[in-house]
């Protein structure tokens, strides 16, 4: 691309994706070696994952089948054989000075992934998905990569199993790149094969490039003459789906502004800032011939083509929204936050067994994610405590309790205590007034306020609020508002 053609037209951002997932499995890819988390470092290592002469891999099975169910989700090619290889490139969390990977054989091909981006459903193509090992971590002191004054380095991630996602560049906005990683998330942990809340167990690379506009046809292609002719740039380490959108729009507006000015984009591989929002030149972006790829001759070919058909997976969150949609009758809006993991989702069918499933769907997608989500909690952390949420539940079913003492004070006192809902509501004393004690401090509010009853009988609606205030306070919050109302405007309107 020229930059005086740049210069004359509009520009547009082409962006593809490399997402490094940690899998989920109770030893590393290569070693026996523990993959739980630990505050001591250098200790979950051993002579294979620290490179040390001599020691031979011993591939996990436990990583490949995790492998094999990715691939299903995205609906990849599994071919008839893959294998390892070594890429070569010396960094000090690579112990062996090579990292071992898969090259032009990988486990996966050719899937695609079906994302909603503001509303509008699109498929995004996989290029590739491989199995390769975690480098080490490390650990920059006195300041950030750019400015430290000396790094640590700590081995226990080393080896961890790893599967790397490649997009092909699909992407043309960085909110589409935020919602694909929400959605590929989304998979990975219906899957069993991926812990979000494991440090570092998503990290992504983003590349991006400008071209002109003109050059997407209508179908939002582009040419592979076009890509080759556009410098990218690579940011990479970004560690949340938000990082990876800023670092997007600033790189976006970076290398735009660049072009504009008439000056060109160097291929290079970038750093993102996370503090300042921003990324910084590291070094010379990588060919892939500089990392002289060979095979592992230390682990042989790979045949698990027919492990495709029997290795099962879950029903997948599109698949399972669209089935709350049709058995439970919820709307999309319901049914998405309902479906937003497979957690929420199993705990939803489990209350909705006992109850009607709209009134299971407000509890739980409305009461209960909203209370959590308040308290930075996620719905794993109350996984143990369904019996008590049912019974919470049910007290509003059977009209034992308000449904707004059950939300504002049962509930919140759930979480907050851990106290059980019928302690709460025996020691607060919120069992519902009865019907003639309900009757009476209806007949008290309107003989007590003669102002406010004269106000609704000259047409201000707003005063039945007071007179309902002043019941609930009488009958200390135990009576149904909607109830309050309907007995209020009966005896008011005769």
């Amino acid at each position: 691309m020229s930059t005086q053609a740049a210069q004359e037209g509009d520009l547009a951002a082409v962006i593809g994706l490399e997402v490094h997932v940690q899998l989920e499995t109770a030893t590393k890819i290569f070693c026996g070696c523990s993959t739980e988390p630990t505050e001591e470092p250098n200790t979950n290592v051993c002579p294979v994952c620290l490179g040390l002469p001599g020691a031979l891999p011993v591939l996990n099975e436990g990583a490949v089948e995790a492998a094999v169910k990715v691939g299903k989700a995205i609906d990849a090619d599994i071919p008839e054989e893959t294998r390892f290889h070594r890429k070569n490139y010396y960094y000090p969390d690579l112990p062996k000075n090579f990292q071992i990977t898969q090259y032009d054989e990988p486990i996966c091909r050719d899937g695609e992934l079906e994302v909603s981006v503001e509303g509008e459903r699109r498929t995004v193509r996989i290029r590739r998905a491989h199995l390769e090992e975690d480098p080490g971590s490390l650990q920059h002191v006195g300041g950030g990569i750019d400015s430290a004054t000396h790094t640590r380095v700590n081995y226990n991630r080393a080896g961890t199993p790893l599967m790397e996602i490649v997009t092909k560049p699909d992407f043309r906005r960085p909110a589409e790149a935020r919602a694909f990683l929400a959605k590929l998330e989304e998979v990975l942990e219906y899957l069993g094969v991926f812990d979000s809340q494991r440090d570092g167990s998503l990290r992504v690379d983003a590349n991006l490039s400008i071209i002109p506009e003109d050059e997407i046809d209508d179908e939002g292609a582009i040419s592979e003459e076009t890509l080759a002719d556009a410098n990218r740039t690579e940011v990479k380490n970004i560690s949340s789906h938000k990082g990876a959108e800023t670092a997007l729009a600033y790189e976006e507006t970076r290398q735009k502004n660049l072009i504009r000015r008439g000056k060109g984009v160097q291929q290079e591989t970038r750093h993102f800032n996370e503090t300042h929002g921003s990324t910084v030149s590291m070094r010379s972006k990588e060919e892939e011939k500089d990392y002289r790829y060979f095979e592992e001759a230390d682990l042989p070919p790979l045949q698990v083509s027919d492990w495709k058909e029997r290795i099962p997976i879950p029903e997948l969150p599109d698949a399972r929204r669209e089935r709350f949609e049709e058995e439970y009758g919820l709307d999309d809006e319901s049914a998405s936050k309902l479906t937003s993991t497979k957690q929420v989702a199993d705990f939803y069918e489990d209350v909705a067994e006992s109850f009607d499933p709209d009134l299971a769907a407000t509890w739980v997608a409305d009461n209960l994610l909203g209370e959590l989500n308040y308290r930075d909690m996620q719905i794993t952390d109350v996984e143990g405590r369904l019996d008590e949420f049912t019974r919470l539940v049910e007290l509003v079913a059977d009209d034992e309790i308000t449904t707004k003492n059950a939300e504002e004070i049962v509930l919140r006192r759930m979480l907050d205590e851990g106290e059980q809902p019928d302690d709460i509501v025996e020691a607060e004393g919120l069992g519902k007034t009865g019907e003639d004690e309900v009757a009476q401090a209806v007949t008290e509010a309107i003989d007590e306020n003669p102002e406010a009853v004269a106000d609704y009988e000259d047409g201000d609606d707003g005063a039945i609020n007071f007179l309902v205030g002043q019941v609930m306070g009488k009958t200390g919050g135990s009576a149904d508002p909607g109830t309050v109302n309907g007995l209020l405007r009966e005896e008011l309107d005769d």
